[in-house]
């Protein structure tokens, strides 16, 4: 049983660290006061971790052996019920060369929320640690007018809603973003919701990807594990891959997957890593985010969806791709490590997560 951790209510307190970037430049060092000020008018008490805005490492906050210290502090301290990381970044993957999985086992489990490359933390505390962790916003993403994705992240964290639906629209620009160009806080309240969002699933269950129309249902139940395709296949066959002995008591998984900087080719290869390396084993579906580095690309023949199909179609189950997953906002959290039954029909996808 993987374990899932207490809700959290008014009056609880929740930790901010960053095991990745920190809050330390503009917009993050002021989203992450407004987030601060929305949290504790919801009723949540708030600790700062030292590391929250720092900015002096290298491609991280600071010394990684400080960032993993807070990390495993927070996460044993009976003082803290739930923790959301500073922010995403690059070399989160040298904070978890110091933390300590095995004895997180023997912690009370509590909640902890991040994406990209959060998934560093997320991935092994679900497959070594054996508890549920939250794929969803960081810190800077409750620094805003909430909308759903804000609100459903809180509902998984309160245990309010057992069943999420994905968003009609997203926010999407092809114009470049001008570094130098002064930050406008008012565009930064609300999204942008500028496209509609179009499914694209595919039934395997001929061993070939066939796209399906409105009319057919896409359905699967297993558990629900993934993250942010660049860091997993870094991971594969380091001490931090326990996949082997996790797929020998759960072997039903529900891929959920997204990519942030691949091109068509390195995410095609990241795919075929992980697969090669067994972890899509007895898979029982995937969930593919909107791709995002790999997004209108095409070169020599591979484009981003048969950089997934192609590798995918081989284990007979649902691809449901172009889901409201990662670095596109607004962005369906999800809990990695929960039982599920996850269905999609035309547009609409629907999780329900099954009683622990």
């Amino acid at each position: 049983m993987i374990r899932r951790p207490e809700s959290i209510k008014k009056g609880n307190t929740i930790g901010i660290t960053a095991p990745s970037f920190g809050a330390a430049t503009e917009p993050y060092s002021v989203l992450i006061d407004i987030a601060i000020k929305n949290l504790k008018e919801r009723g949540y008490n708030i600790i700062e971790g030292k590391t929250a805005r720092m900015g002096d490492g290298k491609g991280i906050s600071t010394d990684p052996k400080v960032t993993s210290a807070e990390l495993m502090e927070f996460y044993k301290r009976d003082d803290i019920d739930a923790i959301i990381s500073a922010g995403g970044g690059e070399l989160m993957n040298e904070t978890i060369t110091y933390v300590d999985f095995e004895k997180l086992k023997e912690c009370k489990p509590k909640w902890f929320i991040g994406y990209s490359d959060n998934t560093h933390f997320i991935f092994p505390l679900v497959t070594i640690a054996g508890t549920m962790g939250i794929y969803g916003p960081c810190i800077n993403g409750y620094g805003k007018n909430w909308e759903d994705t804000e609100k459903d992240a809180f509902a998984l964290l309160e245990g309010t809603k057992t069943v999420f639906t994905g968003y009609d629209m997203y926010s999407y620009s092809d114009e470049p973003s001008d570094p130098d160009a002064p930050i406008d806080y008012e565009k930064l309240m609300t999204y942008d919701l500028n496209q509609k969002k179009i499914l694209s699933s595919f039934d395997c269950s001929s061993k070939r990807a066939v796209k399906v129309d409105e009319t057919k249902e896409l359905k699967c139940e297993g558990i629900l594990l993934g993250g942010c395709l660049d860091v997993l296949f870094d991971l594969v066959g380091t001490r931090f891959d326990n996949m082997k002995e996790f797929k020998k008591e759960h072997k039903n998984i529900i891929w959920v997957l997204e990519e942030c900087d691949l091109n068509v080719m390195s995410y095609r290869r990241a795919l075929w890593n992980l697969r090669e390396a067994g972890w899509f084993d007895d898979a029982k579906g995937f969930i593919i985010g909107r791709a995002r580095g790999a997004r209108g690309e095409e070169f020599t023949g591979v484009n981003e969806y048969n950089a997934v199909t192609d590798i995918l179609e081989g284990f007979g189950v649902p691809i449901i791709m172009d889901a409201d997953i990662g670095h596109i906002s607004p962005m369906l959290p999800v809990i990695m490590g929960a039982e599920a039954s996850v269905t999609a029909r035309g547009n609409d996808l629907r999780i329900k997560y099954m009683e622990n």
